[in-house]
């Protein structure tokens, strides 16, 4: 159990690092956080420097690094910057690093193979693929994830394109170890083999999502749905409304704790969407705070 964590922002726009302490802490001891990704695009990685990545990957190895796995996102649509990126993680203490497809350049999948493998090669950690073409504008195909999984520290894949068949076919192929990226999807991809969960609904439904993971393993499958269906409207609300890093800091604004503001190009959630959001979380059985 995994969450992509937001960061939180000062009103003044610079990163609140005890905040960033604060919440990582939360993640791992109350909502049961096995990991956290850090500098992931639901912690608005395209609007920090370099600088701010890596005291944030401090801050948050500081807080949690002991008893959790703290996977650096490191990707971009530069394979020079992802290398730099990946190694400056590397000195920082990351325990692993997180690359998404590179974006907007829509590169072939040749070119997405060189990059990742450019950038497996450039430390020591292992790495984990994230695969998500509604934002990238290409998939990793089948084929090259297959090439991918001979490199020694391309160990997992972050699946957020919703073809659980393909993926089943490179599951059995490889020894790559499949993650749910699409909380819509999260019960569905342990039925085809998947280890576990990379969520946002996890700032506030880890535990939860633990719990299904556990039950689901155990056999308990209809337990384990009881929770799914019991979750809907928390991942409605917070995944298809206004996007995960908006919904997520004001889902945790409504159960007391402190996630800080957006960095534009993002703004933060509306009364309206926050009036719908504190339902969705109560429908969901999800305790708000004072």
């Amino acid at each position: 159990m995994l969450t992509a964590m937001v960061t939180p922002f000062s009103a003044d726009g610079t990163v609140d690092y005890a905040a960033v302490q604060r919440l990582a802490a939360y993640l791992v001891d109350e909502q049961r956080n096995d990991g956290l990704i850090v500098s992931g695009t639901t912690g608005e990685s395209p609007t920090t420097t370099d600088e701010e990545k890596t005291r944030i990957l401090r801050a948050v190895l500081d807080a949690v690094g002991d008893r959790a796995t703290v996977v650096a996102g490191v990707g971009t649509n530069d394979t020079r910057h992802s290398i730099e990126l990946a190694r400056a993680a590397e000195r920082a203490g990351a325990h692993a690093v997180l690359l998404v497809t590179p974006y907007y350049n829509k590169p072939p999948q040749e070119g997405l193979y060189q990059h990742f493998w450019a950038v497996a090669e450039a430390t020591g950690l292992p790495a984990m693929l994230y695969d998500i073409p509604g934002r990238s504008g290409v998939p990793i195909q089948p084929e090259t994830l297959i090439r991918l999984s001979q490199h020694a520290r391309i160990v997992a894949v972050k699946d957020a394109k919703a073809d659980l068949f393909t993926s089943s076919q490179v599951m059995i192929s490889t020894d790559l170890v499949f993650y749910s990226g699409d909380d819509t999807l999260n019960l569905p991809w342990l039925s085809v083999g998947a280890a576990g969960f990379v969520s946002v609904i996890g700032h506030v439904a880890g535990a939860d999502l633990a719990t299904m993971i556990a039950l689901y393993r155990s056999g308990e499958v209809g337990r384990a749905l009881e929770i799914h269906q019991r979750l809907l409207p928390v991942v409605s609300g917070i995944m298809t409304r206004a996007g995960g890093a908006i919904m997520a800091k004001a889902a945790l604004r409504l159960v007391g704790q402190d996630a800080g503001s957006v960095r534009l190009p993002l703004v933060g959630a509306t009364p309206d969407q926050i009036a719908l959001l504190r339902a969705d979380l109560v429908a969901s059985g999800l305790k708000l705070g004072d």
